[in-house]
């Protein structure tokens, strides 16, 4: 039996990407009577039925680190969420709201901050050390003159990496920079799996390098973070880490109790605006709480 990783899935079929090349197997009945759902990024293993074609049969899946639902994709090692400088501008509210989803799905992060050649004026210098303060790593980039594609490249060696962030941020030039032979379609980086007359809307994974690849997905598709419960917000925020749990009283949401060991960090480990971006947030979800039960 051979192991690989599944790229893709149309129609009943699964591209499976091994040390010997990529086969399209059928996945074993089995599966299905038991509900289980062949998912892109699965570590599999699979018997070739027919070697010159490249034909086999899904026999077995092995267990999975974490699945996402949007992308639905599984054994993703680290969210790569792009945001530029300017053109479009910086929105730290949105950049928040992507780093908590991520956190909720116990994933890597790196922050990449691209096209800072057009902010003249560097103010994209100031995020980024916010967020590097609260526990970020952060790659500033531009893929136009080629700025620290190099170390960009390197964060995503020999990992499963999902690209987030608002179009128009650059994720495909970024992608065609740090590896050119790969001529991605802006907006669209899926070419190099060869669709053909088979398209799907599912995502799916492009391999980069041997043991890297890119989730084929505009990312998160959604926003919404009203699965996370207000109570459990506070375990989202990386700089929060070290006080959650030194306030005076037990179940301390760091808002309007006193003795909090949180609120004394402002401005010293703790950031005020993304403190306030945690208030605001955390206020939106005991709202909608409060109007659902």
């Amino acid at each position: 039996m051979l192991e690989g990783v599944i790229l893709k899935g149309i129609g009943g079929f699964y591209y499976i990407d091994t040390e010997t090349g990529v086969y399209e197997c059928r996945a074993r009945g089995i599966f299905r009577k038991e509900g289980i759902r062949p998912t892109v990024g699965d570590a599999v293993r699979i018997s070739v039925l027919d070697e010159e074609n490249k034909k086999g049969s899904l026999d077995e899946i092995l267990p999975r680190r974490n699945e996402l639902i949007r992308p639905r994709v599984a054994n993703v090692d680290q969210a790569v969420i792009v945001f530029a400088a300017k053109s479009p501008n910086m929105n730290l509210d949105l950049l928040d709201r992507f780093l908590l989803l991520a956190e909720e799905q116990e994933l890597d992060i790196v922050i990449v901050i691209n096209k800072i050649d057009k902010d003249k004026k560097e103010r994209y210098l100031e995020a980024a050390e916010m967020y590097r303060k609260a526990g970020y790593p952060v790659i500033c980039t531009s893929a136009e003159k080629g700025i620290a594609i190099e170390e960009l490249r390197h964060a995503l060696e020999n990992k499963i990496s999902v690209f987030a962030g608002p179009s128009g941020v650059g994720k495909s030039s970024l992608i065609n920079a740090a590896f050119p032979g790969l001529e991605l379609g802006t907006g669209e980086i899926s070419e190099k799996i060869q669709r053909g007359k088979h398209t799907t809307r599912h995502a799916e994974l492009i391999q980069i390098t041997e043991k890297s690849y890119i989730v084929d997905s505009p990312g998160f598709t959604s926003l919404f973070l009203t699965h996370i419960p207000s109570e459990k917000l506070q375990y989202h925020f990386r700089e929060f880490e070290d006080f959650n749990h030194k306030c005076y009283y037990n179940g301390c949401i760091h808002i309007n109790e006193p003795d909090c060991a949180v609120k004394e960090q402002i401005g010293a480990a703790i950031d005020q605006m993304r403190y306030d971006r945690y208030v605001m947030i955390y206020n939106e979800l005991r709202e909608e709480e409060e109007r659902r039960y």
